[in-house]
């Protein structure tokens, strides 16, 4: 059935592909993004970009937690992966120059880390996609998750509304969703939902096509 993520939670679904693009996740072999660089993540004509120097935002910073400066960078380009997440360490482990992204806590080394995301809106509302997808789930919240970081399988535990004939009908509650997060990401429709002031600005999400569990 086609799934629609909530704008409240569309953003997970973005942290998943900026999680598989973290350069400690490649350096170690544990990322299904590996060997990936340069090849369609997202649907063409969508970009993900991150800014960490826009005002009044909490993921700005002008500075990593190793001192370099940071910058605005296109994660994925037109659809296209066109970088990894690196501090100094994940990028010398690969060969590559690091992209000002690391995060320190109080008691633990740097790591590499996104500031401010932003994924394209589409043109569609959200009430359009829901009319548009026929009859699918709504997706208002998650319970829970298992992904595969090397393989991207993923299955999570959701509750909604479901939607018949392009209207809401009614609620559902402790469903299973499950997918390819690979063939997921590659497919996404976008609203034009997003809440601008937000570090992840990211719209409700339209899956076409996944598979659903549950009474």
């Amino acid at each position: 059935y086609p799934v629609l993520f909530d704008e409240r939670i569309a953003a997970s679904l973005i942290g998943h592909l900026l999680a598989a693009a973290n350069g400690s996740s490649i350096a170690r072999g544990a990322s299904w993004l590996r060997g990936r660089l340069g090849q369609q993540v997202l649907p063409k004509g969508l970009s993900l970009i991150e800014d960490p120097h826009r005002p009044r935002t909490s993921g700005s910073r002008p500075f990593d937690a190793e001192g370099l400066p940071t910058q605005r960078r296109v994660i994925v380009e037109d659809g296209m992966l066109t970088g990894w997440t690196l501090d100094l360490v994940s990028a010398r482990k690969l060969g590559m120059a690091p992209t000002g992204n690391a995060a320190r806590g109080t008691s633990s080394a740097p790591s590499p880390s996104n500031w401010n995301v932003a994924l394209d809106q589409g043109t569609a509302s959200r009430d359009d996609l829901i009319r548009d997808m026929g009859t699918g789930l709504l997706v208002t919240s998650m319970i829970g998750a298992t992904i595969n970081p090397n393989t991207g399988d993923y299955s999570r535990g959701a509750a909604g509304m479901w939607i018949e004939n392009g209207e809401i009908t009614h609620a559902v509650n402790e469903c299973t969703i499950a997918g390819s997060l690979p063939e997921m990401l590659r497919a996404l429709v976008p609203a034009n939902d997003a809440r601008t002031h937000l570090s992840r600005v990211v719209p409700s999400l339209l899956v076409p096509g996944m598979t659903l569990a549950g009474s």
